[in-house]
């Protein structure tokens, strides 16, 4: 299999550029080609992407709070251009407020995502699920 490819950016409005970065250097230290879209990414820019690059996932950022409302329809748009097989990915401070974050997990979950990583979660795992989850994809 060639190097893993993945799509990462932060949704919507969101400028947070920090943790774009960081999440970037950790994935591409453990051989993963990252092709990075920035801050303020759309949903189909997300998906255009992932269509060009070929990439197996999308990772979707998001500090501010509003992932709530950007993420709506990722999935649906993401079968609608073919990619229903990708691995879609979500992390960050997902919502406004303070919410446990099983429920927060369960929203995204519902809304077709394949994973939720709060803020706290560790990088090392999310490369481990990463590696998991695309080989599952690739299988199916």
């Amino acid at each position: 299999m060639d190097k893993l490819t993945v799509v990462l950016g932060v949704i919507g409005a969101d400028c947070h550029a920090v943790g774009n970065k960081i999440i970037d250097h950790v994935l591409s230290e453990h051989g993963i080609k990252v092709v990075n879209l920035g801050v303020m990414v759309s949903q189909n820019e997300f998906i255009d992407a992932a269509i060009e690059t070929g990439a197996e996932a999308i990772l979707v950022s998001s500090i501010y709070g509003h992932g709530e409302i950007d993420c709506l329809g990722f999935r649906g748009r993401c079968i609608e251009r073919g990619l229903g097989h990708i691995v879609l990915y979500v992390g960050g401070n997902l919502v406004i407020g303070k919410r446990p974050f099983e429920e927060v997990e369960t929203l995204f979950l519902e809304m077709g995502f394949d994973r939720v990583f709060s803020p706290s979660t560790h990088l090392n795992d999310v490369v481990r699920y990463l590696k998991h989850d695309t080989a599952v994809a690739l299988a199916a």
